[in-house]
């Protein structure tokens, strides 16, 4: 079966010129002008896109086949084409009776061409070479006529998933960045699989729920890392002049400056001598003498000076730490259900936010009897963030397996720079002493930081010692109660 490419090659058909004007007429369409001039992240985000959708729209007309009957009909077309005058006046019946029988749109101009033809008389070579133009011209129109009915059924196709993916990333723009505008265009590459409304309802869901925890989003806002100055130090840096206030002895004489308690019985204030002449006080001196309690003077004799000095000149600048990606675990323990459930995945969804702001990774696995990973970053980023919230919390608690998980995650070239989380209440067995070595293998020749995430003032200390920082974020009745008053 001949395909529609090797048909409109053989006809001269252009089908990148078609697939242009099939975009051209689409960016203009009403539907995506007015949502497109509001959002031009969005329309940046879009046009990187369309260089991949005429790729894959060429590569889907390349693969279709051509209807048996024009392919037929083509095949026939190019038999002729080779015959010479007689010949082809010999087969002038059976391609009429083709074209009647196959009801060919040539037919009606076929017709037309024969019945010039005087009776008795056999077609000339001028009418044969216009015969087989009126017949490529016609195959020509049922070609362009087939690509534009395939263009048209891919152009719905994509305006249906541009709408949704518009809609999609113009609602959640405000639910995972500040900045609505610079998070739409990333939203746009994170939303490639096909999603419904009611899918991304729960990350609005969600959204609102962590507007309702202000702590856990500065929890999360508190995990990034750091800008460190360093001082750059040449060894051969000229001198500068280094004014320093310090505080030296005076050469005056002291002044009281006020009472303290000492143990100085030299500036002693008199009702404290007296105490020591009375027997029944004198324990009593003692022990405030032993406790340095005793009422004395304070002298001043000090004062701050101006010290000049010399020293090489050093330069500060800010060298911007890499920011590495987020390996975040949580726990789906049954202990972790309900209230801390909703404060897990809120928290995850915080450092979404965080992560899309700062161009990081984020990556997510709940453990509990396994193991399970969504890169909440991916080109389907969405839709696993989705399934994540999806997930409930009831199963066991298997925090070494999720440890190691981590720490073979960490071993990839392109997480070696990651901060791991770990969220849970930690109620827990106590860790292997391998695991915990490893671990501390990471931090110290690794320089690689584990954060805990408490939602539980019952986690094992045991357990909590292996990390760098503990957040705490209290989900009892009482701190729930304390924290809405305060809003």
């Amino acid at each position: 079966m001949i395909s529609l490419d090797t048909l409109s090659a053989f006809l001269a058909v252009s089908e990148g010129d078609l697939i242009e004007e099939l975009f051209l007429a689409l960016l203009a369409s009403p539907q995506l002008a007015v949502f497109l001039e509001k959002f031009p992240g969005l329309k940046k985000a879009l046009l990187a896109d369309l260089p991949r959708w005429k790729t894959e729209m060429l590569a889907q007309l390349k693969q279709t086949e051509v209807p048996a009957d024009l392919a037929d009909e083509f095949e026939l077309f190019r038999q002729c084409q080779a015959l010479g005058n007689k010949a082809f006046c010999q087969k002038l019946p059976e391609i009429m009776l083709y074209l009647a029988n196959h009801q060919s749109p040539f037919l009606e101009k076929a017709r037309e061409l024969v019945a010039h033809i005087g009776e008795g008389h056999s077609m000339s070579a001028p009418q044969q070479t216009l015969f087989l133009q009126r017949w490529r011209l016609s195959l020509t129109l049922q070609t362009l006529s087939l690509n534009h009915q395939l263009l048209d059924e891919e152009r719905d196709k994509l305006l249906a998933e541009l709408q949704q993916r518009l809609a999609m990333s113009g609602q959640l723009a405000p639910v995972l960045s500040d900045n609505s505008e610079a998070a739409a265009g990333r939203l746009w590459d994170l939303s490639k699989c096909p999603l419904q409304r009611g899918d991304y309802q729960l990350l609005v869901d969600y959204g609102d729920f962590l507007g309702q925890q202000p702590m856990l989003q500065k929890l999360a806002e508190q995990l990034g890392r750091s800008r460190e100055a360093k001082a750059v130090l040449s060894e051969d840096a000229p001198l500068e002049t280094f004014h320093q206030l310090v505080r030296e002895p005076e050469s005056v004489p002291e002044e009281v400056s006020g009472l303290h308690q000492s143990d100085d019985i030299l500036r002693l204030l008199p009702p404290e001598l007296a105490a020591l002449g009375i027997s029944e006080l004198e324990l009593e001196f003692y022990r405030r003498l032993v406790e340095k309690r005793l009422l004395t003077y304070r002298l001043q004799g000090e004062a701050w000076h101006d010290k000049v000095s010399l020293r090489p000149v050093s330069h500060q600048h800010h060298d911007e730490q890499p920011r590495g990606p987020f390996v975040v675990c949580v726990d789906t323990s049954g202990s972790m259900g309900g209230f801390n459930e909703r404060c897990a995945k809120a928290f995850c969804l915080a450092l979404l936010k965080i992560a899309l702001a700062d161009n990081r990774r984020c990556y997510i696995m709940l453990f509990a009897h396994e193991v399970i990973g969504y890169e909440l970053t991916a080109e389907d980023g969405i839709a696993q963030a989705i399934r994540f919230l999806s997930q409930r919390f009831r199963g066991g608690t298997d925090l070494a397996a999720c440890l190691q998980a981590v720490l073979i995650k960490l071993a990839m070239p392109q997480w070696n720079d990651a901060d791991a989380v770990i969220i849970s209440d930690f109620i827990a067995q106590r860790l292997p002493e391998e695991l915990v070595k490893n671990i501390k293998k990471h931090q110290l020749l690794q320089q690689q930081r584990f954060h805990a995430v408490a939602l539980s003032d019952h986690g094992k200390p045991g357990i909590m010692r292996i990390f760098d920082h503990i957040w705490r974020f209290d989900t009892g009745l009482k701190s729930r109660l304390l924290r809405r008053w305060q809003r």
